[in-house]
């Protein structure tokens, strides 16, 4: 049975829509509630059975890998302070048993070139997940990640996570064309980086959560950007796309990289906050007259 151990994250992007927070704070620090966006992805691979996270970034991100280094001197101290709970929670993800590992990009030149970064340290052979931090997902039962993990070791292909979007939101996405279903796995005909509405082969959108083969890296070709001038991961799934399914996960998402999710995501965890939901509730029902 095939594995994946390993998940790339992309994290290059300079966040402007988020400037001036973002100016000395990459925007995958932000924090949901009490927890940077990051650290949901992480935490995601990780429940999934992911043991190496690879970071795509550069020198402006230096505070995500120190985030996720340890800080024995606070620790320590929460440890003598009998914080317990807190001292637990800046604990490194999965202790000894997992791995870190930074790659600079060079400069932003697409989601393609970014996870072409990665190459050196994927095998021959190997499945390897992709998760866009930005698409924070909030699940009842097994995360987005583990269901596509069960998908592609159901079916031996790549896997897109999908989500329909209705209207013409579906021009900011890539959109998949589909030749047949079975439940919420779609067999793909093909995929279109950002149509025009009216050129929209479907309503079922890519979303960031991908389960790649390391025969990706073949068909990303960074001599010839596609849309935007950008090296897409898009036209490179549409060389391939018979190796290819997609798949409507359940849950919800969150877009975390534009302002309105990001303010959505923090009302919808904070509700489900434990030691804030009560308060919070309280004081959104004074808010119903807006």
């Amino acid at each position: 049975m095939m594995s994946v151990k390993k998940a790339v994250f992309p994290v290059a992007g300079f966040g402007t829509r988020f400037l001036p927070a973002t100016k000395a704070t990459p925007k995958e620090m932000l924090p949901i509630v009490d927890k940077p966006i990051v650290q949901y992805a992480v935490e995601e691979a990780y429940e999934a059975g992911i043991r190496e996270f690879i970071f795509i970034t550069h020198h402006a991100k230096r505070a995500i890998e120190d985030h996720f280094d340890q800080n024995k001197e606070l620790h320590e101290k929460l440890i003598n302070d009998k914080k317990l709970e807190l001292a637990k929670s800046i604990e490194k993800i999965g202790g000894t048993e997992t791995k870190f590992t930074y790659i600079r990009q060079d400069e932003p030149k697409g989601l393609g070139h970014a996870i072409g970064c990665a190459q050196h340290i994927i095998q021959k052979g190997e499945h390897f997940a992709v998760i866009l931090a930005d698409d924070l997902m909030m699940v009842e039962g097994k995360n987005v990640m583990q269901q596509m993990i069960s998908v592609n070791e159901k079916y031996n292909k790549q896997v897109i996570g999908l989500e329909k979007i209705d209207g013409e939101d579906i021009s900011k996405f890539g959109v998949v064309a589909v030749e047949k279903s079975e439940e919420k796995v779609n067999f793909l005909s093909d995929i279109v980086e950002k149509p025009n509405y009216n050129d929209a082969p479907s309503n079922l959108a890519v979303v960031g959560r991908y389960i790649f083969k390391d025969s990706i890296f073949k068909f990303i070709d960074n001599e010839n950007p596609g849309k935007n001038n950008e090296i897409q991961i898009t036209d490179a799934i549409q060389k391939d796309i018979e190796n290819f399914v997609g798949y409507e996960f359940d849950g919800k998402r969150f877009d975390c990289g534009s302002k309105i999710g990001y303010l959505k995501a923090n009302l919808e965890f904070g509700l489900k906050d434990n030691t804030l939901k009560d308060e919070f509730t309280e004081y959104l029902k004074g808010k119903k007259n807006l």
